[in-house]
């Protein structure tokens, strides 16, 4: 009986011993525990160590680093009826534990689906184009309308961004077409605005060499200059009608008989 009484007080220390070394939790610097007391919601514990009552406390256990989470690829039609393929990354932290737990069932996938829901609304309401050079503003537009409806459950978000925009090959082949046009139409431009800009410069030399008729004369002899530059065998050079006349008034005076 002795025997009987002691093996009975030392079951009794190994399970009060068990039931106290469960008690104790350590919780790192970016853990929080949700402290349930008999299904009530009683505080939120930690970092470090923390006692729960087995039984009659449960804890749930929150991460509040950052986590980051691949949004699937979607199908989405922009404004202008182009069905591209899109996925993002969102980044997001829980800044209140006891709503992460409290208000939504699995906040890690209720985000995800929310993501990608709020991803194809935001960018159907854009053009093609607004996709492919306004991903900036595009990706606040996203983390904004995300922010608003994860607060709720004490997340954050904190940044989302666009990884790829794929088309098809047909799509490709039209916006290169595009942007081929694009480049001719530019170049043309600024050819012509070349050109009016060097027939305005030649009207300016024009008037300014026709008050001055030595002038031309000077620019006559700089291009007979550079043309005997280049060793043509015959050269071809239009003389002004007023220096015809010079030359024939000259050639009839030596033509002439002298008077008596």
């Amino acid at each position: 009986m002795f025997f009987d009484l002691n093996l009975g007080f030392g079951t009794i220390f190994i399970i009060v011993a068990a039931v106290v070394l469960a008690s104790f939790r350590v919780l790192r610097e970016y853990e929080r525990g949700v402290v349930f007391l008999l299904g009530k919601f009683w505080k939120v514990k930690g970092p470090g160590l923390i006692i729960v009552i087995p039984g009659i406390q449960q804890m749930v256990k929150v991460d509040l680093r950052t986590v980051t989470m691949d949004v699937p690829t979607q199908d989405v039609i922009s404004r202008d009826n182009v069905s591209v393929k899109v996925n993002a990354v969102v980044y997001f932290r829980v800044v209140d534990p006891q709503r992460a737990i409290i208000q939504v069932e699995n906040f890690l996938m209720a985000t995800s689906q929310l993501a990608q829901t709020i991803l194809r609304s935001v960018l159907g309401k854009h053009e093609l184009d607004e996709m492919l050079s306004e991903r900036e503003k595009l990706n606040m537009d996203i983390q904004k309308a995300l922010d608003v409806q994860t607060d709720a459950w004490g997340i954050k978000v904190l940044n989302v961004e666009i990884k790829h925009v794929d088309l098809n090959e047909t799509m490709v082949r039209a916006i290169a077409k595009q942007a081929e046009a694009e480049r001719e139409r530019r170049a043309k431009v600024i050819h012509a605005e070349g050109e009016l800009q060097a027939s305005e410069k030649l009207a300016q030399a024009a008037g300014v060499l026709s008050k001055e008729p030595q002038a031309i004369q000077l620019r006559y002899l700089e291009t007979l200059t550079l043309i005997a530059a280049d060793k043509n065998s015959t050269i071809v050079f239009p003389l002004p009608v007023e220096m015809l006349a010079a030359l024939q008034g000259v050639l009839n005076r030596l033509g002439s008989p002298p008077q008596k």
